[in-house]
């Protein structure tokens, strides 16, 4: 629990800095303690952050977020939408004995809907259907004849979202296997998942972006998968080799990829990954693909307000030397 003291040796509330957009779903629901404050611009935020000593400084662009941090040396908590803590300066926070709590988990529900329908795009030709309907063409065969029942599938990351993926899959019969770093009953540890690729019809990325996962695939890992296997990516586009994919995808040696994320953001026209057969990219959406993101985040953040003041932990805490 943070407080300062004023004057009169009372204890004065925890000044909270959030952004405005919070403001309608906390400002009749925050205790008494807290003394709440809003910006409505990054200008206002870079006013706000010395004061700040628990924070919830999203911006739309997480860009601007790090100078505001810089400037918040009262902050003891900082709080976060955002699951990727990949922009945060980590090193900072640990430095200054900082909590960080992201949103790992708030969008999950609605990531792993977009992994299943992808996949079921892909395995149905759907996209094809679609740009038929659009010319006004009677099709009279599928364009995609695949079943995900009975297929295999490894997912990188075995939190959140890469849960709830195995979890939705077993209702389509698919066996999913999970990578992990710790052992678990149908989980593989980090360094047996590159021998078995081949196994696998779907590999889906669901990793933490931090320098370990930066590149983990790349040529030799999509020359050891399927050559009809589709790689599916939520987690972050620096995570595979563009270059060897668009390559892969080209040779026609890998059977697709369905991309919510790539590098850069947003894609420039003209880029390879538009184009390329059996490339899907769905730009960054499958977060934003419902409209319970901001409540959720809300009910999470009130209910570790209440569990700071207590001295108890706030969840869930980045591991600041991890990155995730």
């Amino acid at each position: 629990m943070t407080s300062t003291t004023d004057s009169t040796n009372s204890p004065a509330r925890t000044v909270v800095v959030v952004n405005a957009m919070a403001v309608p779903l906390l400002a009749a629901r925050v205790p008494d303690w807290v003394d709440l404050r809003a910006f409505a611009s990054t200008e206002q935020l870079m006013d706000l952050a010395p004061l700040a000593d628990i924070g919830w400084f999203d911006l739309l662009k997480p860009e601007g977020m790090p100078p505001a941090i810089v400037a918040a040396t009262r902050l003891r908590w900082l709080n976060s939408i955002y699951a990727g803590v990949d922009f945060f300066p980590l090193d900072l926070l640990k430095q200054r004995g900082v909590v960080l709590t992201n949103g790992t988990g708030i969008n999950a529900i609605t990531i792993a809907e977009y992994v299943v329908m992808g996949m079921l795009t892909i395995a149905k030709g759907y996209r094809d259907v679609v740009r038929a309907q659009d010319r006004q063409e009677w099709l009279f065969d599928s364009p995609g004849k695949r079943e995900l029942h009975g297929s295999r599938a490894l997912i990188l990351g075995a939190g959140e979202i890469g849960g709830r993926v195995a979890r939705m899959l077993a209702g389509f019969d698919v066996e999913a296997t999970l990578v992990r770093r710790s052992p678990a009953p149908g989980c593989i540890g980090p360094d047996a998942w590159r021998a078995r690729l081949g196994e696998f019809d779907w590999v889906i990325l669901a990793v933490p972006s931090t320098p370990g996962t930066v590149g983990m695939i790349g040529a030799s890992e999509l020359a050891a998968m399927k050559r009809d296997a589709v790689l599916i990516n939520v987690a972050r586009g620096s995570v595979v080799d563009q270059d060897a994919l668009i390559a892969a995808l080209e040779a026609k040696a890998l059977g697709g990829a369905f991309l919510d994320v790539c590098t850069p953001e947003p894609l420039p026209a003209g880029h390879p990954l538009w184009s390329v057969p059996g490339a899907h990219v769905t730009m960054h959406l499958s977060g934003r693909a419902q409209d319970q993101m901001f409540m959720r985040a809300v009910e999470r953040f009130l209910a570790n307000l209440d569990r700071w003041h207590r001295g108890e932990p706030v969840a869930p805490m980045v591991d600041l030397t991890a990155g995730y």
